[in-house]
């Protein structure tokens, strides 16, 4: 019989890594089957579309709330059809809200499950770690700290690398990128990476743009490209972007952010997977984060977040590599001034390539072979 193997994927990210995923589990078993809630990259790899992976696309404490109805209306359904015919095993990608529930009653129903993408327990919410041993026989981390986090806890965890790492070459062609943007050799190109959600790019769109111009008015020399994750981001970005800085010429990409990023000197990034991206093009960056305000005042007031940092190239690193701002801290002008510092201290940006490149070598795992390998173990574990 093929194994049967239900996913459940979180947005644009959530779907590149189950594209990776299906591939990697394709070339040990050309057979297997997969089904559940998939984006575009999923489906072309093979995988049966239940429903899109955009749906899952909700981030912060309280904005989820608006979207709650539907929710868990949603799980409801998915549940149904994974109750109805049981996967073999069940791998949750990212959207740890939903995918731990869903996993919880899968698991119960003696169904093997694997959480692939840690959810930030380490840094907020710890006591999360106790419903997760419930919900999963396995969590499959991206990055080398959170396995040692769950080993601390006692729940059962392997590193198995970025994909990322593996996808972006150790030394990346900066000039081959500006080629194929059609960008001058010699130009000081600033890549603009408000985020992924619609929700995300409303909140911090209006300060990217007047970051911009606050840049134009002190380098009116810098260019400025925005790879755009979809059509709905393109249009909120761009109609800020009419409003604070009509004035200054910003190229809109059609996604196209790996191209975007080797081909700039530096860029201003929504915290998130885009800050890794970044790291492993070996750019410099400043790293913003906004939630909305209730949220926000939720976890400073009980000091709900443990992490030093949210930027993961500093989480990686352990110290303030890059800049990052949170909420009020988003000044145009402080932003502005440390992307200009970037520019203008090249044995500095010499220092942070190479602290890139060995985060880069750290991250190398063969990230899909081994996620792959792992939840194969376990699914065969749980046949024999």
């Amino acid at each position: 019989m093929p194994l049967r193997i239900g996913l459940v994927a979180g947005e644009a990210s959530g779907d590149t890594l189950g594209a990776g995923l299906i591939q990697a589990l394709r070339e040990r078993l050309p057979d297997a089957q997969f089904f559940g809630i998939a984006g575009p990259k999923m489906q072309a790899a093979g995988c049966a579309v239940w429903e899109p992976a955009e749906s899952l696309a909700v981030m912060g404490l309280f904005e989820i709330l608006r979207d709650l109805p539907r929710l868990i209306a949603l799980r409801a359904r998915i549940l149904k059809r994974f109750l109805a015919a049981p996967p073999d095993i069940f791998v949750g990608i990212d959207a740890p809200e939903f995918n731990l529930g869903v996993a919880r009653r899968l698991r119960a129903a003696a169904i093997p499950t694997v959480q692939y993408v840690s959810p930030q327990v380490w840094a907020w919410r710890q006591g999360r770690v106790q419903s997760m041993r419930q919900s999963v026989d396995l969590v499959l981390c991206l990055l080398p700290f959170e396995k040692r986090f769950y080993d601390e806890q006692g729940l059962p965890a392997a590193f198995v690398g970025h994909p990322l790492a593996d996808a972006i070459p150790i030394v990346v062609d900066r000039a081959a990128a500006r080629s194929a943007l059609r960008l001058d050799a010699g130009s000081r190109i600033v890549a603009l990476l408000p985020g992924s959600r619609r929700g995300e790019v409303s909140r911090l769109s209006a300060e990217f743009a007047m970051t911009v111009h606050w840049l134009n008015a002190e380098r009116p020399e810098l260019e400025f490209i925005a790879p755009m994750a979809s059509p709905a981001t393109r249009e909120i970005f761009a109609a800020a972007l009419a409003r604070f800085v009509p004035h200054v010429k910003v190229r809109l990409l059609d996604g196209e952010a790996q191209t975007a990023l080797i081909a700039a000197d530096v860029a201003l990034v929504a915290s998130g997977t885009a800050s890794l991206e970044c790291a492993l093009c070996k750019r410099p960056m400043v790293v913003v984060y906004r939630l909305g305000v209730l949220s926000a005042w939720v976890l400073r007031r009980l000091n709900l977040v443990k992490a030093r940092f949210f930027a993961q190239p500093n989480l990686l690193a352990d110290r303030r590599v890059v800049g990052e701002y949170f909420q009020e801290q988003i000044v145009p002008g402080s932003i502005g001034a440390e992307l200009l510092a970037w520019l203008d201290d090249a044995p500095r940006r010499a220092a942070l390539e190479e602290e890139f490149t060995a985060i880069h070598r750290q991250l190398r795992q063969g990230g899909s072979a081994a996620a792959a390998a792992a939840i194969l173990t376990l699914a065969g574990a749980a046949r024999a």
